[in-house]
């Protein structure tokens, strides 16, 4: 199985391809870098919901998808698997 990918951005704008360790609408745990020099990273929703925000060595990063969003696609992923192990 691939891992599932996603784009954050950090504080001065660029844009970080990530791999997600963990996932649910309470908080997403995402690994950056590879091999021995990975750090992993909490992000938990914001205040209003339309993004979570975490931090990795003192640098703020954020995943622009609402929790709504997210939790839709964990519903969308669950009913597939769902799918799968009923056949």
């Amino acid at each position: 199985m691939a891992d599932e990918k996603i784009k954050i951005s950090t504080e001065s704008g660029q844009s970080l391809e990530v791999v997600v360790a963990s996932k649910a609408a309470d908080a997403i745990w995402v690994v950056l870098g590879e091999g021995i020099h990975n750090v992993k990273c909490k992000l938990v929703p914001t205040r209003n919901a339309l993004a979570y925000a975490g931090s990795v060595m003192g640098r703020e990063v954020i995943y622009n998808c609402s929790v709504k969003q997210v939790q839709a696609q964990l519903d969308k992923a669950y009913q597939v698997e769902n799918m799968r192990f009923k056949r």
